[in-house]
């Protein structure tokens, strides 16, 4: 059994759910007769609201727009990978996204905007009710609201990251009169994030007990930080402002080297197990979120409701008779591309599946290349217990590995940045290489694809290298089923990379929001 599992499903406001979980952190009971009006009475309700923020953070996919995982649609987005699917028709918005000739009708962007609107609205609520209860103890209220914070931070750094501009709501709104909101300037979005997690270092704790994993912790904030500011500075040029504090390179690199004497973390002897069971909520892991089979889920018009892996399911082989893999849907299949920069690297095993490595009978879908991801795949050993076997993936998404941290640090100019590289590289058996931009930035490429990193590392470092990263004709690997045409990319400048702000969203702004570029 894991921790933060959502186990039933209660109303709190149209679209305000909540969700218990299994074991002793998240083990609460249903609440059907619960509203907004008579909840938020006791610290026990205060922890079930809590929960619910949580339970957003492994949305996946919106009644709405449809089956958007954030870790496919990022890597589809990038090089690393292409849209898959079982044929034309079935990955056809994912190759909208892969082209780069993205509609403003699209269901994926749709179902991003939805799914993290839904996380920042329950930490709006849960913020703003949380200091209103006198039943409370000052010790859950600051510790819960520096987790509510923690995740507002999140759910807004995905959504500017992905569509830049948008609206920036830190309370909930009142009624219909509010209902029009205006487009926020990136700084404005980017400078409360940065708020928001300054705030939440301070009051989160340093570690949790085992019957807490899955819980936020001070390291995962500072890491959270540390993303923010890279994409921001390399996109904008500028600093972040947390209130008074300014978050510069400094800044940041003080709470990286921080969390790197202090905090405990460490590489995983094995690189492979940061994506096995067996690394889950381990040492190399700052920020984890949690997948699996409780509840058992059936439900396909309501997916969302279980807190299985989509991108696992997605992603996996289209295989069948296999005792190794089972029924994958060949989204995202990998491309030759990072098959090729990742030649001759021990990582190439634990990253990339190929074809011939996979027992039983494969299906070969749209843009079928031979590669699949082996990070995150419908392996037999994160098969689900029970429920509709395809919504049951047991997969944890790792979105801070410590890897990652020590790169950020030697990027951000550490005096340890040689010591940081080498670490890295010294796990998987490499030799040292000097720790200048070049070289990290490549290492990053090959410790951390897959991982839905990739695209947002290339967007900052400028237009004109995503247009030479992200275009692309004439690479084709051995395995390769179709017309190269299928598989060649033309990036669109004209975007820098943002996806289009959902035309339903700007139906509904009642003219007051603008379309991105290139649209």
């Amino acid at each position: 059994m894991k921790n933060l599992k959502i186990k039933s499903i209660a109303t709190l406001l149209i679209i305000f759910f909540l969700g218990s979980c299994s074991d002793d952190f998240l083990d609460l009971e249903p609440l059907d007769q619960e509203v907004t009006s008579n909840f938020y009475q006791t610290e026990e309700q205060a922890f079930q609201a809590l929960v619910a923020i949580y339970d957003a953070l492994t949305y996946q996919s919106s009644v709405q727009a449809g089956w958007a995982p954030f870790l496919t649609v990022a890597d589809a987005l990038s090089d690393d990978a292409f849209a898959g699917g079982s044929d034309a028709n079935d990955g056809m918005e994912f190759n909208q996204l892969n082209n780069h000739d993205i509609p403003t009708s699209n269901q994926l962007a749709h179902s991003l905007w939805i799914m993290n609107y839904i996380g920042v609205y329950r930490a709006n609520l849960f913020l703003e009710r949380i200091v209103e209860m006198d039943e409370v103890s000052e010790e859950f209220k600051t510790r819960s609201m520096a987790e509510a914070k923690f995740m507002r931070a999140y759910f807004y750094l995905e959504l500017v990251r992905f569509f830049e501009n948008i609206p920036l709501l830190t309370k909930t709104l009142a009624g219909p009169s509010e209902y029009a909101q205006e487009q926020n300037s990136p700084e404005e979005v980017y400078n409360q994030i940065a708020l928001d997690l300054v705030e939440a270092i301070g009051d989160l704790p340093e570690s949790v007990p085992a019957d807490e994993r899955g819980s936020i912790t001070k390291w995962a904030a500072q890491g959270l930080l540390a993303r923010t500011y890279l994409f921001y500075n390399g996109v904008y040029g500028g600093q972040l402002a947390a209130g008074d504090i300014t978050v510069d390179q400094d800044y940041v690199l003080q709470e990286l080297e921080d969390m790197i004497a202090n905090s405990g973390l460490d590489l995983l002897d094995n690189y492979g197990d940061n994506f096995s069971l067996v690394g889950e909520f381990g040492v190399e892991s700052v920020f984890e979120i949690s997948h699996g089979d409780t509840p058992e889920w059936w439900d396909w018009n309501y997916p969302q409701g279980g807190n299985g892996n989509l991108a696992a399911q997605m992603q996996g082989p289209r295989v069948s008779g296999s005792s190794n893999w089972d029924r994958g849907w060949s989204f995202a299949p990998v491309s030759h591309k990072l098959a090729m920069d990742l030649e001759g690297d021990p990582r190439f095993e634990h990253t990339i599946l190929m074809e011939e490595e996979i027992d039983g009978s494969l299906s070969k879908g749209f843009q079928h290349t031979g590669y699949f991801s082996n990070k995150y795949s419908s392996d037999a050993e994160h098969w689900g217990s029970g429920g509709q076997f395809e919504l049951n993936r047991t997969a944890n998404f790792r979105v801070i590995r410590f890897s990652d941290v020590l790169l950020m640090a030697a990027e951000l100019g550490s005096p340890n940045a040689q010591e940081y590289l080498d670490r890295v590289r010294a796990r998987v058996g490499l030799d040292p290489v000097p720790a200048n931009h070049e070289n990290i930035m490549k290492e990053r490429r090959l410790e951390l694809s897959l991982e839905g990193i990739r695209y947002f590392d290339v967007l900052r470092q400028g237009v004109d290298y995503a247009n030479q990263e992200f275009t692309h004709s004439g690479i084709r690997g051995p395995n390769y089923e179709g017309d190269q045409q299928i598989f060649d990319v033309t990036f669109n400048p004209a975007t820098r990379g943002f996806l289009p702000i959902p035309q339903t969203e700007i139906d509904l702004s009642a003219g007051l929001f603008i379309q991105n570029p290139g649209y």
